[in-house]
């Protein structure tokens, strides 16, 4: 979630709006706060396309759907009105996981909760075609899981049910997949439409994966018209019950009077989301819910910003019911969100001086011929590796198990950024922009001719980067359109890229020249800069509350609106400052040999530790749990110590027989340790 920027609305009718919740191919999406203190998703038509009689009329078909069906199924709409000429629809706010995070997450459901959710969605189906409308796009990321059951959300392509599939020509209209045969055909779609989607949402609950597979959308939509689903791992009852809705001849699927007794959930089969796990995760997210609510309207905007952030980095998944839109909110504090799956457990305690055996690892993941990588990507339950054979490799952060191998086609040691919480997004030899699945590293859609040359990096709503022409471009990870293209503000190329970080509407950017610049993510125009930072090469800057830090000849702390500096400190070393990295308040960057720890709002010092080489390496320091660790040296000889950031002392040294430079990378208690083609998961305190 996003701070309000230039032109958000501040207020619409009884809701003050508190952040940009994430953005659809008609709208944008709002927190919002009433009087009462009640929250609500607030979906407002995008300005440029406000005027589009066509979108216009659709976007209020949406709320008009949603209000015509009046059963518990569904999310309520609060509130439908014009302002300003731009339309509005105001949603009942849903906490929990949609179906597809919850089996990504936890896995298949066992047959009982998938006989309770097939019951509770057959009756919602039952109010949706009682109101004379057919939802025409029932898929997992449209059911969200709550402690009330399931719901269906997101009425943007419903219909009624006289009414014909296609809107515009070419626009694909459902996701493919999900969508029924005769849909997919531009045929007229009826409330047969609705229970072949049924059915394959059942099958991916029970077996854990999409039934309708290929490399791309044609050949998805190629199956779903001619092939056959796979249902290999859909147990036996339960493909009985699915095969008939999957049955290409609409005329030749059940009816919902006969799917409800067929499936006959046994008692208490709900209990996937009123108990265990599941249940857990749905409850944490209903607590951040109520804590949003109480958000006083009065709070000044630099605390809101730092709610937004701090949501915005660690937990809960909220879903706009209507909206079609479901967001990660991430909770900071681990002990208070509640520890994810995936994550270790902490050590207890440290001997000090020796290193702790390692939670598994090093595992080969790639022939680098003397490469140096870049730093592995951890994303969820996932960590993964760009080898220079352009073929993604992506292992479980549990025990170091490769889980999967991507084709060969991203850029050689490409940079790796996450497009989605099911994503993430690289660029191809051939300057494309690839996204692939973080379930089974497939390409889920690239954007041929991107001329993408170093990705930059990517906010909710769009992938950054420099173009192999020179220029800096931004494309919609939705529509997959270009935004903006402009000239480079500082100096990058393929050899020597620059580094930057995407927040708050701005992309910092810092050239190999040393320089550094802001950009509106909105626009592309220069916010502020070029400035010199005086550094030898492009370092990363680090954002957090409104702030960029910068490395270089001085660490440097800058008000990420405009610029303005807010404290500086002159390096002593002849290479300057590192890369910093901030973490509760704290910057830490190496400075010469010293690793220094400073206050974030002021720069004051804290603690400063003497324990690197000349020659160490300008990365950013990794900081998780208590823990800071840094490389000692740049050709890697030396190893990497852990610091304690409680004394600034040394906790260990971890240099088990090194062959070359470190990556680092830290997630769920744990450090991430890329050396010479053989990953290590190291334990935090």
């Amino acid at each position: 979630m996003k701070p309000l920027g230039t032109g958000d609305p501040l207020r619409l009718g009884p809701y003050r709006l508190i952040g940009v919740l994430g953005a659809g191919g008609m709208g944008l999406v709002y927190l919002g706060r009433d009087g009462q203190g009640r929250t609500a998703a607030v979906k407002v038509l995008r300005p440029e396309v406000a005027h589009d009689t066509h979108m216009a009329r659709r976007f209020v078909r949406e709320a008009h759907a949603a209000q015509a069906v009046t059963g518990d199924g569904v999310a309520r709409v609060l509130a439908a009105r014009t302002e300003g000429g731009r339309p509005w629809i105001a949603t009942e706010f849903l906490a929990g996981p949609t179906l597809d995070q919850a089996v990504e997450r936890y896995g298949a459901l066992a047959e009982p909760a998938v006989r309770a959710l097939g019951a509770a969605l057959v009756r919602t189906l039952h109010d949706i075609h009682g109101a004379g409308l057919v939802h025409r796009d029932l898929k997992p990321s449209n059911i969200v899981l709550t402690s009330r059951g399931p719901r269906i959300i997101d009425f943007g392509i419903a219909r009624p049910e006289h009414g014909l599939t296609l809107t515009t020509t070419g626009q694909t209209v459902a996701t493919p997949g999900y969508a029924a045969p005769e849909q997919v055909l531009g045929r007229r779609t009826g409330p047969a439409g609705d229970v072949f989607s049924l059915g394959v949402v059942l099958a991916y609950a029970a077996g854990g994966r999409p039934v309708y597979e290929g490399g791309h959308v044609a050949a998805v939509q190629y199956q779903v018209v001619h092939g056959e689903p796979e249902l290999g791992s859909v147990p036996g009852a339960l493909r009985a019950l699915v095969e008939p809705c999957l049955a290409k001849d609409p005329t030749g699927r059940p009816g919902l009077d006969w799917i409800g007794p067929a499936l006959a959930p046994p008692r208490g089969a709900d209990r996937a989301w009123r108990s265990g796990p599941l249940a857990q995760d749905i409850a944490r997210r209903e607590a951040d819910a109520r804590r949003m609510a109480a958000l006083p309207g009065d709070r000044p905007a630099p605390s809101r910003r730092r709610l937004i952030g701090t949501l915005a980095a660690g937990g809960a998944v909220l879903a706009a019911g209507g909206g079609g839109v479901a967001w990660w909110l991430l909770r900071g504090d681990d002990a208070e969100a509640g520890r994810r799956p995936w994550e270790a457990e902490p050590l207890p305690r440290y001997d000090k001086g020796t290193a702790p055996q390692p939670l598994w690892g090093p595992v080969r993941v790639a022939e680098t011929s003397g490469i140096v990588l870049p730093a592995p990507l951890p994303v969820h339950d996932l960590v993964v590796v760009a080898p220079p054979s352009g073929a993604l490799r992506a292992f479980d952060v549990r025990n170091g198990k490769r889980r999967w191998t991507s084709e060969r086609t991203a850029a050689t040691t490409a940079r790796l950024f996450p497009a989605s919480d099911d994503a993430i997004l690289t660029a191809d030899t051939e300057g494309a922009l690839l996204a692939l699945g973080t379930k089974d590293g497939r390409k889920r859609w690239s954007v041929p001719g991107a001329d993408a040359a170093v990705l930059l990096g990517t906010d909710e709503s769009a992938a950054y980067f420099a173009t192999r022409g020179g220029g800096i471009r931004a494309v919609d990870l939705t529509s997959h359109r270009t935004l903006w293209t402009v000239p480079a503000p500082v100096a990058t190329s393929a050899k020597a890229p620059a580094e930057a970080v995407v927040a708050e509407g701005r992309l910092v950017i810092h050239g190999s020249d040393g320089s550094v610049a802001a950009l509106d993510t909105r626009t592309g125009r220069t916010a502020w800069g070029p400035r010199e930072q005086g550094s030898t090469t492009a370092l990363a800057p680090a954002v957090t509350d409104g702030v960029v830090y910068l490395g270089g000849k001085s660490l440097r702390a800058l008000a990420l609106a405009n610029g303005e500096e807010k404290w500086a400190h002159t390096g002593q070393g002849e290479t300057g400052w590192t890369a910093p990295t901030v973490r509760k308040g704290v910057v830490y960057a190496v400075d010469g040999t010293d690793l220094s720890a400073r206050r974030a709002d002021d720069g004051a010092e804290i603690w400063t530790l003497p324990f690197a080489a000349d020659d160490h390496p300008l990365d950013a320091p990794v900081a998780q749990g208590g823990s800071v660790w840094a490389a000692l040296d740049e050709r890697g000889d030396q190893g990497v110590v852990a610091i304690d950031v409680r004394s600034g002392s040394v906790a260990w040294p971890y240099a088990p027989g090194t062959e070359g430079g470190w990556r680092l990378a830290a997630a769920g208690n744990r450090v991430f340790a890329l050396e010479s083609g053989t990953l290590t998961a190291l334990p935090v305190f």
